[in-house]
């Protein structure tokens, strides 16, 4: 993939605003359980991205999927997982299908807002019976009239607490398994609609992750994304796109840990040198460096791909699948190259350690992804 003048200065643009507006505040965001989406959005979008790849009819900046690359591995670097995470889902994660499946009128309300950062949104498909099991999940949308009226739940949702609404994938037929499911957008300020808890996580702690509840939500018909028991399939599109997202913003924060640890060992002195003068440790690192510009180099593959308009689902499949496990071992091998002080709390590592671990659960835990490749290989019987 070649990047231009014009994707330098953009990724330019993206760091100085995470040095300014989100890493000074990342110690407080995380300890308040939170970041502060509905101030920290808007300014986001003055740089386009919350609507990179969007219409500009309705705000989008209507760029190419290379920028969407270089703003996840830009995201990245944050000095914590949970607020990309929280960015990625109203980027990328929460939008694609009302973009691409919506109705204008659904996109003027809704989406367009949420390229201003003046609505978050988020994605709500998990269930606690229904997790990478799509097919299993229970919330029903029941037609009465002009209106859905809806019941269920959903659990592990991203920007739950914090969203004004909610695309929500809901059983709008009896047809079971994957048939008869519809993706609709709904207003949490509905009636019925309720934030049931917040999770306490093991990291990625300035996230507000939610279980949330929904009591006779009636919402009108016509907010319905695209055609009426297609949710399913328009769902799958959309997971891609998280896949992806998610992977361009794992490439960032590796390479970060990286070049911090580096730089640590480089002035951390045993035995009357640096620690970065023993070969064990220099050259493991060099192993993981070139593991990490294998993945990277994958990520661009699969972006080219994409843009030339080919089925993304092997590529994105992969590449979370092989970003998710390399993290959990730079994580590791950080930590431990950091000795006593990288247990600490204080020390960026613990932290970097709990938060790297959700890439190979979220979005698709690692089994997941080895059982849709096994089947797009032909590897089951």
């Amino acid at each position: 993939m070649q990047f231009t003048a014009e994707h330098e200065a953009f990724r330019a643009s993206v760091r100085e605003l995470v040095e300014r507006e989100i890493n000074p505040h990342v110690d407080e965001w995380e300890r308040a359980g939170r970041f502060p989406a509905h101030e920290l959005f808007p300014a986001l979008a003055k740089i386009g991205l919350l609507g990179l790849e969007y219409d500009p009819a309705y705000g989008g900046e209507g760029a190419d999927h290379s920028f969407t690359v270089v703003a996840g591995e830009e995201l990245g670097r944050i000095d914590c997982g949970g607020v990309p995470m929280g960015i990625a889902v109203q980027m990328a994660m929460a939008t694609p299908s009302l973009h691409r499946h919506g109705s204008h009128e659904l996109k003027q309300r809704f989406l367009a807002p949420a390229i201003r950062g003046e609505m978050v949104c988020s994605i709500a498909v998990t269930e606690p019976d229904a997790g990478s099991d799509v097919a299993g999940l229970r919330t029903r949308a029941e037609r009465d009239g002009d209106e859905w009226v809806i019941n269920g739940s959903k659990l592990y949702i991203t920007n739950g607490a914090q969203a004004d609404w909610i695309c929500l994938l809901a059983r709008t037929s009896g047809e079971g398994g994957y048939r008869g499911m519809s993706q609709i957008v709904v207003e949490t300020s509905r009636p019925g609609f309720r934030v049931s808890r917040t999770l306490d996580k093991l990291g990625n702690r300035s996230s507000d992750t939610a279980e949330l509840s929904f009591t006779d939500v009636r919402v009108p018909v016509s907010n319905t994304i695209g055609e009426i028991g297609r949710g399913f399939q328009q769902q799958m599109e959309q997971f891609q796109a998280e896949r992806m997202i998610a992977a361009y913003l794992q490439v960032g924060s590796m390479q970060r840990a990286l070049d911090r640890t580096r730089d640590y060992l480089a002035q951390r002195r045993v035995f009357g040198r640096p620690l970065l003068a023993n070969d064990h440790v220099a050259y493991r690192l060099a192993e993981l460096s070139a593991q990490l510009d294998l993945v990277r180099h994958y990520n661009y593959a699969c972006a080219e791909a994409y843009l030339r308009g080919a089925d993304t689902t092997r590529f994105a499949t992969i590449a979370k699948l092989a970003v998710g496990r390399l993290s959990r071992e730079i994580a590791d091998t950080c930590l431990q190259f950091h000795g006593g002080i990288g247990y600490m709390e204080e020390t960026w590592t613990a932290r970097f350690y709990r938060d790297s671990r959700l890439m190979s659960i979220g979005g698709g835990a690692d089994e997941v992804m080895l059982n849709l490749l096994a089947r797009l290989d032909g590897f089951t019987a």
